[in-house]
């Protein structure tokens, strides 16, 4: 699914370097790199304030801690996701409150949250899916009229902008009151282990944050808020310092290949393409509300089991994300919950299949890729 072996010899001379700095000068945890790569990071998204972390579900939970959020508040997330976004909330004792998203960009439906809003309800959690934000101009609005926090879920869109109605343009995860992101090595801008950050213009909670991230410390030994240990190492941001400035690049790649896809599939009545929402309407050169973190299709009238079995079987890679909503996890099932209202969700699930998509990705390996599919459809 991902080249990531590819993406490494590209720039081995200059990540190789950075590792073995890190490595002479022993400064292995908050040391110089760090800051380096937080300073180019807050740089990138003109955002104020970039702070590092040890993962992507650290990065929710922290920003959830730092708007200091209490048990029983309830809190709005997409059904359709991976289940960090949920399994934070559980953890600090927070209300999970589902909703359905939408047919066509799989993001959160925006009429969906105002449905779920009560007295109990403190923050929205708006996740970037598959590479394209949320509708966050809606999502702000609801939020400023009932003063609830927003908290983007930006592991899967960095690099990606979102363009108001005025035309201007943000990077995806610097519009809520935090954002956070995941740096997994699959990610768009991904490094050699684990790794997360959070994102906010809010110096005060910035403040905050920085503390909860330290085990509450400010300074050495005083402990000033209840904090955890989750703090990005020097080798990791090393590695993300050295891709930083190939971001951009490595996203066009990916909606070049996505591109490619869309172009191979147009005439396949049993397959429905990736949908660009917001200021893009198709995926041209200029196109940037779209990173592709997946190239993810649905399937009409199609057995997707029977071609995850024939694309395995042909040594293609594939994924189904995400197989179960989140409403029917055994960890998150509630009576509080309506299947009727999911029925985007439960017919996701159904038909949804990811192709491979990474910087590496040729248009030989598509075209081999696409044939293969279009056989199996077409019998």
């Amino acid at each position: 699914m991902v080249d990531l072996k590819g993406q490494y010899n590209a720039i081995k001379d200059i990540v190789n370097p950075s590792i073995q700095e890190v490595i002479e000068t022993t400064s292995f945890i908050n040391g110089p790199k760090v800051r380096e790569f937080q300073n180019n990071l807050e740089n990138y998204l003109g955002v104020k304030h970039v702070i590092p972390c040890a993962n992507g579900t650290d990065a929710l939970q922290i920003a959830m801690m730092g708007l200091g959020l209490k048990p029983g508040d309830e809190v709005i997330t997409a059904d359709f996701t991976f289940a960090a976004t949920v399994e934070v909330i559980a953890l600090l004792n927070l209300t999970p409150v589902l909703v359905d998203v939408n047919e066509d960009d799989f993001n959160i439906n925006v009429e969906a949250i105002k449905r779920a809003i009560t007295p109990k309800t403190k923050a929205i959690v708006p996740v970037h899916l598959f590479g394209q934000c949320a509708d966050m101009e809606a999502i702000m609005e609801i939020a400023k009229e009932h003063n609830l926090f927003v908290i983007e879920d930006n592991a899967q869109a960095i690099g990606a902008n979102y363009t108001y109605s005025n035309g201007e343009k943000v990077k995806a995860g610097t519009i809520g009151d935090v954002g956070a992101t995941s740096f997994f090595p699959s990610k768009n801008l991904g490094c050699y282990g684990d790794g997360g950050a959070i994102f906010t213009n809010n110096d005060e909670l910035a403040q905050t944050i920085r503390g909860v991230v330290n085990h509450g410390m400010y300074k050495r030994y005083h402990h000033d808020v209840v904090g955890v240990n989750s703090r990005l190492d020097s080798i990791q941001a090393a590695v993300l310092d050295a891709k930083l400035p190939h971001l951009d690049n490595y996203n066009k790649a990916r909606q070049n290949a996505a591109k490619k896809y869309n172009e191979t599939f147009k005439t396949i009545e049993n397959i429905i393409t990736p949908q660009i929402s917001n200021a893009c309407t198709d995926i041209c050169d200029n196109c940037d509300c779209h990173v592709f973190h997946q190239y993810t299709l649905r399937l009409n009238g199609v057995d997707r089991d029977a071609l995850v079995k024939h694309l395995n079987e042909n040594d293609i890679p594939c994924g189904v994300y995400y197989p179960i909503p989140l409403h029917k996890q055994k960890a998150y099932i509630d009576d509080r919950y309506n299947d009727e209202d999911f029925k985007v969700t439960n017919q996701l699930v159904k038909e949804v299949i990811s192709l491979p998509m990474h910087t590496e990705l040729d248009n030989e390996q598509i075209e081999h890729i696409t044939s293969i599919i279009i056989k199996f459809i077409n019998g």
